[in-house]
């Protein structure tokens, strides 16, 4: 199965299928959207549809992470650390992610955007810190992980909320010596 997921046809096809859900998520609610709407958009069957994905919501998830991750372009972190840089970056990534949802996107999407951009931060998160201390306690790692996505996602959110006039950057960036500070601090003192 996993060799049938690589085929070019079938990652063609499940494009198709992701592209037609942006394209009709553009133009209704989701609550409103249906699996006949995509298959009918896509030109593809029922059966194709689920062979691909569970349901619509498992297409919402799927569709919500490729987008965020291409955003985040997860390769970058591969070798960061909790840098200025790294912060900026990731806040920018989510601040893009988020304001190009709410250009396309209706109400209902916000507990799924929210979880999958907290999840995918974490992972983010969690791989710099495991890297900068491999013998550190990975409950403690995870914590923190946890800590440091909730707050930019947090951050975000507030960011969206009332201080647009504001660039992301400017937003976050007197905060992040702080958060440096702390993560630093703690994770050597334990």
């Amino acid at each position: 199965m996993s060799q049938a997921k690589t085929d070019p046809r079938i990652l063609r096809t499940r494009k198709f299928i992701m592209d037609a859900f942006i394209e009709l998520s553009g133009k209704k609610e989701f609550k409103d959207i249906t699996v006949k709407d995509i298959t009918n958009e896509a030109r593809i069957n029922r059966a194709t549809f689920y062979y691909h994905f569970q349901d619509i919501y498992d297409l919402l998830e799927n569709v919500l992470s490729e987008v965020l991750a291409v955003n985040l372009n997860q390769e970058n972190y591969e070798n960061s650390e909790l840098t200025e840089k790294t912060f900026l970056q990731t806040f920018k990534a989510i601040t893009n992610f988020q304001s190009s949802l709410s250009n396309r996107c209706h109400r209902g999407y916000e507990d799924t955007i929210a979880r999958i951009i907290r999840d995918q931060l974490e992972i983010i998160f969690l791989r710099i810190l495991r890297k900068r201390y491999p013998e550190e306690d990975e409950h403690g790692l995870q914590v923190t992980a946890v800590m440091l996505s909730w707050g930019i996602y947090g951050a975000s959110v507030e960011w969206k909320r009332k201080s647009q006039a504001l660039t992301p950057e400017e937003f976050i960036k007197s905060a992040i010596p702080y958060i440096q500070l702390g993560v630093y601090r703690n994770i050597k003192n334990n």
